[in-house]
């Protein structure tokens, strides 16, 4: 891939693209608003493939648990979303984390990556948007380093540039994995959770003034996310962050409607939770603001329709 042609995929696409979402639906209730709010894109994203991604909390035992179960949540939101259709392409991802850089974790996702992205290329990319640890992702890439050149990567993970670790949820799962994704030639952008996309939250009231009512998704991911706050806020006023909504926006960011963004240098997580004080010889795309209001407003009209 040229250069030229490398910077042209950190911009915003044009035109209908076709998506992969990589997703541990199950650890918290802001996937399933992503996996909905691509779902309900159809103007623009074509999904042609869903990744259920490992997870290990309170949740799941092991991220074998975690991913199974993201895979069964994910089957439940098509449901929802009337979008059976899709039940074919969805994937169980890996059972467990990168042993290191160089050795994948072999699963039906990852197979699928290398397989699908062959049939894509630098001019006509496929979009593989990952909002939970990047395993599958860094597997495929480990396993057929040429599909880099046939993909964008766009990941909601780590934390903002500016602050001082890098312990984040979807990272801290797996060092490895984000540093091969990171490091490798496919074109990255970033939306940092720490510090930039914790910006897009949503209150119990915003929910049931515009989404309670208004169909059996809305309600399902309404009600999901007040039991889910309610369960911890003991009766005291709260929002909610669902953050993995921006990385599905970013795909939808014409004339910068949703979030700001620029191209820097990549800097790689060190096993020491910090960034690299060097960056490497890479750019990517690097999201640093968040337009709440704009972004919240696309989703509630999506998810009621």
């Amino acid at each position: 891939m040229t250069k030229e042609q490398y910077l042209k995929n950190l911009e915003v696409p044009t035109g209908l693209i076709d998506v992969v979402l990589d997703t541990d639906t199950y650890n918290e209730i802001d996937d399933q608003f992503a996996l909905s709010y691509m779902l309900r894109s159809k103007e623009k994203l074509n999904c042609v493939a869903i990744y259920a991604a490992p997870f290990k909390n309170e949740k799941a035992d092991d991220p074998e648990e975690g991913m199974l179960k993201s895979y069964d949540e994910i089957k439940k939101l098509l449901t929802l979303c009337e979008e059976e259709r899709l039940n074919d392409v969805v994937f169980k991802g890996s059972t467990r984390y990168l042993p290191d850089e160089k050795t994948p974790v072999d699963s039906d996702a990852a197979r699928d990556l290398c397989e699908r992205a062959m049939k894509y290329s630098p001019e006509k990319p496929l979009y593989v948007v990952a909002i939970g640890a990047i395993t599958n992702i860094g597997s495929a890439l480990l396993m057929k380093p040429e599909i880099a050149e046939n993909i964008v990567v766009v990941w909601l993970g780590g934390a903002a540039h500016h602050k001082p670790h890098t312990m984040e949820f979807n990272m801290i799962q797996d060092y490895a994995a984000a540093r091969v994704v990171m490091g490798s030639a496919a074109p990255f952008v970033q939306l940092p959770c720490w510090g930039v996309v914790t910006e897009f939250t949503v209150s119990g009231a915003d929910l049931e003034k515009w989404v309670i009512g208004h169909g059996k998704l809305g309600d399902y991911l309404a009600n999901n996310t007040i039991k889910e706050a309610e369960s911890y806020a003991a009766g005291t006023p709260w929002t909610r962050v669902i953050w993995d909504v921006c990385a599905v926006a970013w795909l939808l960011n014409d004339d910068k409607r949703f979030m700001h963004s620029d191209v820097r240098p990549v800097r790689l997580p060190g096993y020491d939770h910090k960034y690299e004080s060097e960056p490497i010889d890479k750019e990517q795309r690097y999201v640093d603001e968040i337009y709440r209001d704009a972004l919240m407003t696309d989703l509630f009209r999506k998810i009621t329709e």
